[in-house]
């Protein structure tokens, strides 16, 4: 590992541990690990550009409604500047790098909430996000009292809670829970954004290296699953690196050997299996 991507990776684990994580600064700081030619250049235009939008919304003030912040956001980001989501943007990497997001005002649901959330933020707006399982959406004003919900992927219309049912059925399949309207924390949005580029590039082998940067990324967030060091050992192995890919599966199977004893010794197997490989 180069100066340069230990010095990237620090700043984030060290972004990652503030006693109040920036959401903003985090989702760009993953854009400089795709592109490290991007620097500091590229966040501060990004943070300038986030707080140029907000001086575009209205003045609400605090004691504006729910559905006021809500329509004025979709007024602004939805209609007079085009931010939202098709079925393409899921292709394209571009998608989940909200620097990215910012100049091409498309993106996966979660970085386009991620924007909205970011402007009204900056606004003096209640707004939270809400991680519903397969598609993300915000809420503005109580998430346990008077609020209402928006998905930004649509330009930000208005959701009843049935709607939101139905977007998590038609990508899940699974019935909505009160839980799922919980705001989401920063740390966990990020981790999800991590996610959603792991599975991009796990779809496309040719790109391995971006799954494990995204990989490495995650494991320097306080919680992350511990599965993620299996899933980096097995990258080692197949980008050909058997060494280290073996020492890490070996290093997993010792963690889980008390909960998961079978599993461990497959773990053990594929170890040796990778060593092998050298001779």
């Amino acid at each position: 590992m180069d100066d340069d991507t230990t010095g990237r990776r620090r700043r984030f684990a060290e972004a990652a541990r503030e006693e109040r994580p920036d959401l903003a600064l985090l989702c760009l700081l993953i854009g400089t690990e795709a592109d490290p030619t991007a620097g500091e250049a590229a966040i501060d235009a990004a943070q300038i550009e986030l707080d140029r939008l907000a001086g575009l919304l209205p003045a609400l003030g605090r004691g504006a409604a729910p559905r006021q912040w809500a329509a004025a956001l979709a007024d602004l980001l939805g209609e007079r500047c085009g931010f939202r989501g098709s079925p393409a943007d899921y292709r394209r990497l571009e998608s989940s790098l909200l620097g990215e997001v910012l100049q091409r005002r498309r993106g996966l649901p979660i970085l386009l909430s991620v924007v909205w959330m970011e402007v009204a933020r900056r606004a003096g707006a209640p707004v939270y996000g809400v991680a519903l399982p397969g598609h993300f959406v915000i809420g503005f004003g109580e998430p346990y009292g008077s609020h209402v919900l928006a998905d930004p992927f649509d330009g930000g219309r208005q959701l009843s809670e049935d709607e939101a049912g139905l977007l998590v059925a038609g990508a899940t399949g699974a019935p909505l829970e009160p839980s799922m309207f919980s705001p989401a924390e920063p740390l966990e949005i990020v981790l999800r954004v991590l996610n959603n580029i792991r599975a991009w590039a796990a779809a496309r082998p040719e790109r391995s290296e971006v799954q494990l940067w995204a990989v490495d990324l995650s494991l320097l967030l306080p919680s992350h699953p511990a599965r993620l060091r299996y899933e980096r050992a097995e990258l080692l192995v197949e980008r050909g690196d058997f060494v280290g890919g073996a020492r890490e599966m070996e290093e997993y199977a010792e963690v889980i050997d008390a909960l998961e004893p079978t599993v461990a010794q497959s773990v053990r197997r594929e170890a040796r299996a990778a060593r092998a490989m050298l001779n």
